[in-house]
């Protein structure tokens, strides 16, 4: 069982509940270790008195506030505690409140509260009330040397405190540049906004924390490893030269974005894929400018002999020797007759091509 951070009681009214407070999360961040790069031992920090130089153990650390240049007042545990006993020792609720009047950017950090001893029954009842009522408590605590707000939810079975943030410790964000709703620059069309509800939609799901976890910090543990198998311990890899940082603030097309994210291509592309999925059109017959222009297999010497060629193209077989040889002499010929009596229809239809 992990240890309690923090013993008191929350009050409200005359209701008094023994709680032991116990943190709530448990951060996974990378635990690096500062090397000096010329020997790669590690980099320590001491703890030293500032006037002799001399390091200084934890058990003669004491705290003081600086109340005037180089003069503190030395406060210990004991006299943070007498400053005000009852608001170290209690979660005072001041105020029932609707949990959506909340926002998001006040909440800081969350915290388990378990009854103590004896106080399992109204540790119930409080944690019932605020599951039936749909309300939040606001309270103070101290933590440490800090008094904070705090939201009391209830969460499943368990009575959660999640410290608030101050409004004076959220930033003004007048002095951003946020589009107003009516910013020339930043205006929606119907088009754009159907297709970004539509992508929103598809993407809907029940919410399940487990499935989400630290992608990046699993990536770069399996770095270290491979670097460990390859014997690359000490190895600083270096940026290549080549390399670019990813290009911000271009003028992007949002519907053409919009329509890939939603699996669908932009009009063009997608007449495009429609063309390939129609079978292939019928070949139309060629015409004698074609058979002048092209370079095609000579048509058998019959009146059928663009039907024949059709066939031939479609089947991908090569023609007969003899047909070809008996059926080139008749386009010769004609082709010597339209040089010498400059026949008007093939004549034109060149100069077409040429232009």
């Amino acid at each position: 069982m992990p240890r309690s951070m923090w013993k008191g009681a929350i009050s409200f009214g005359l209701v008094h509940i023994p709680v032991d407070m116990y943190p709530a999360v448990d951060n996974k961040g990378l635990d690096l270790t500062m090397l000096d790069r010329r020997d790669f031992s590690p980099v320590g920090f001491k703890r030293y008195n500032k006037g002799n130089g001399k390091e200084v153990s934890w058990d003669d650390i004491v705290k003081g506030y600086e109340y005037t240049s180089g003069e503190y007042v030395v406060l210990s545990d004991e006299d943070l505690r007498r400053a005000n006993p009852e608001a170290t020792q209690t979660i005072d609720i001041l105020a029932f409140v609707d949990a959506e009047d909340v926002s998001l950017l006040y909440f800081e950090q969350p915290y388990y509260l378990a009854p103590g001893k004896g106080g399992d029954k109204v540790y119930a009842l409080l944690r019932e009330t605020l599951r039936k009522a749909g309300k939040i408590g606001i309270a103070r605590v101290v933590i440490r040397v800090k008094q904070h707000l705090a939201a009391l939810v209830c969460v499943g079975d368990t009575i959660v405190m999640n410290t608030l943030r101050y409004a004076d410790e959220i930033r003004d964000a007048g002095d951003l540049k946020i589009p107003e709703a009516d910013d020339k620059k930043a205006q929606i069309t119907d088009k754009e906004l159907k297709m970004a509800m539509a992508l929103v939609q598809g993407m809907a799901e029940d919410w399940d924390p487990e499935q989400y976890h630290d992608t990046y910090r699993e990536d770069v543990l399996a770095l270290i490893e491979k670097k460990v198998k390859a014997h690359q311990t000490k190895t600083i890899t270096m940026p290549e030269p080549g390399e670019t940082k990813r290009e911000t603030g271009k003028v992007i097309d949002l519907v053409s974005l919009l329509q890939a994210s939603l699996g669908k291509k932009p009009s063009k592309a997608a007449d495009d894929d429609d063309d390939d999925d129609d079978p292939p059109p019928k070949k139309r017959r060629p015409s004698r400018d074609d058979e002048d222009e092209e370079e095609a297999p000579p048509p058998r010497a019959r009146k059928t002999a663009a039907h024949g060629t059709d066939r031939v193209a479609a089947s991908g077989a090569a023609p007969k020797r003899k047909t070809a040889t008996k059926a080139a002499a008749k386009p010769a010929a004609k082709k010597t007759a339209a040089k010498s009596t400059g026949a008007p229809s093939t004549a034109p239809a060149r100069r077409r091509k040429a232009a």
